[in-house]
């Protein structure tokens, strides 16, 4: 077996600090908004907006900073995102009013954009020789991501009842600075790039539209409803710029996204069975801390401390997942953590969920979850990585995390519609609802990997020419 340096350790502590910090700032604003509410006079839609920009300008530009990382090398992008992000949370801990804070979230967004696809795609390049040490990577790194953003409540409490909301923001910087030293010290200059690939401006532009009219139609819904003019607006706008891009990108002869990666059947797959676990995980999360604090009556604090299971279990579960791939390939932990995680919301939703539901009770459901997506997202995320050339990792990531992003906000927008308003009996009903639902799109899940992810993954094939970025 082969035996990696401690430059390739080093590598994959620098992508891991990257994603501790994506996935910590989708979480830890949650318990911060009364007091940001309080301090900055901001009203209800200024306060979702602050959870909403970051994820707007996430899944917005993840394609362009796929493309970009392909192009001008994944190491120089990688950078890119870690100085962005700092200078972003800089502008957040510093923010006089709640439109400065939203315009620096949108822009921790855009940077968080930059650091995902190509810290995969450094990850893919600096084990490429070695695929059973690329899943196990990829495990720890995911673990890194899971561990932040099931402590994300936690730790945002801790920080509030010292120093204030200002210091979940202060927490990035420190993290950011090390994880670009350590990148400047160990990763190739020249890692990732593709001096020829087109940077296919329109089809970034087009792109940029669609999911902007989309993801934003979907995060105003539950305030707006689908008659307001920028709802509807918004998914006709999205519609429209869609079917351009799909054209433009089929009759480019260097398309930002090469239509040819949806041939594969185990792309699609790995493209879906992502989809289905982000609609399901985030929209479930959502509901479920409205269940907390609005049935329960548990403090901000309280109800983040209920999460700490998945913390435990998602750590446990990557690492399964990478030992588990390396002896039987993507597909299996695939299969069996649609399975598991389908068996969480369905246990869950039946003895976990009530008027008076113990801890106990909530503990099989919450640990079993996030064990399903534990074990299925690394897997998915190397089965993807696998199947392409190397220097199309940047591309490949991006669809997978755009599809990901696009997934959880619908499922917060979905779910979230079940629990608005209503008595406390109705926000049961509507929650219960939810957790049957994410269980028959787990199954789905399983079943996708089943038909589409083979036993173990050739050698990825070239492109075709015609699609070729």
């Amino acid at each position: 077996m082969k035996t990696h340096t401690a430059p390739s350790l080093a590598i994959l502590l620098a992508c891991s600090f990257a994603f501790i910090i994506v996935q910590l700032d989708v979480t830890i604003v949650n318990v911060a908004l009364p007091q940001i509410g309080h301090e900055l006079g901001a009203g209800v839609t200024d306060l979702q907006w602050v959870v909403d920009a970051y994820t707007l300008g996430f899944a917005v530009f993840l394609l362009s900073a796929g493309a970009l990382g392909d192009k001008f090398g994944s190491r120089r992008t990688f950078m890119t995102g870690f100085a962005l992000f700092t200078a972003a949370s800089l502008a957040c801990a510093m923010a006089p009013t709640a439109m400065v804070l939203n315009i620096s979230r949108a822009v921790q967004g855009i940077g968080a954009a930059l650091l995902v696809p190509s810290s995969l795609a450094i990850l893919n390049a600096t084990y490429a020789d070695d695929k059973a040490m690329l899943a196990k990577a990829i495990a720890w790194w995911t673990a890194s991501g899971g561990l932040s953003i099931a402590a994300g409540p936690v730790l945002g409490g801790l920080l509030m009842s010292v120093a204030g909301w200002r210091s979940i923001f202060w927490v990035n910087i420190p993290i950011c600075i090390a994880g670009f030293w350590l990148t400047s010290r160990v990763v190739p200059a020249a890692a990732g790039r593709d001096p020829h690939r087109s940077l296919d401006i329109k089809g970034q532009l087009l792109a940029i539209v669609t999911l902007t009219g989309f993801i934003g139609a979907v995060i105003e819904y539950e305030a707006l409803g689908w008659q307001h003019w920028l709802v509807s607006g918004g998914m006709l706008v999205a519609a429209v710029a869609a079917g351009v891009f799909v054209w433009v990108e089929a009759n480019s002869k260097s398309p930002m996204l090469p239509l040819g990666l949806f041939r594969s059947a185990p792309f699609s797959g790995a493209v879906l069975f992502g989809v289905l676990m982000n609609f399901s995980y985030y929209g479930v999360i959502f509901v479920l801390s409205f269940y907390l604090q609005k049935v329960r009556g548990f403090s901000v604090l309280h109800a983040g401390l209920v999460f700490l299971p998945l913390t435990g279990t998602f750590i446990f579960a990557n690492i399964a997942s990478g030992w588990m791939q390396a002896r039987t390939g993507p597909r299996t932990p695939m299969i069996l953590g649609g399975l598991i995680g389908a068996s969480g919301y369905a246990l869950l939703g039946w003895i976990g969920i009530s008027n008076d539901a113990t801890f106990m009770q909530m503990l099989p459901g919450l640990a079993l979850i996030p064990a399903g997506m534990g074990l299925g997202v690394p897997a998915m995320t190397t089965s993807i990585l696998s199947g392409v050339e190397k220097r199309q990792a940047g591309t490949a990531s991006a669809v997978l995390n755009t599809a990901r992003q696009v997934g959880g906000a619908v499922g917060v927008a979905v779910f979230g519609a079940l629990v608005a308003g209503g008595a406390n009996a109705d926000i049961l009903s509507g929650i219960r609802l939810a957790m049957g639902i994410s269980s028959g799109w787990l199954l789905l899940a399983a079943a996708l990997a089943f038909a589409c992810i083979r036993r173990r993954d050739p050698d990825p094939a070239p492109v075709p020419a015609r699609a070729r970025a």
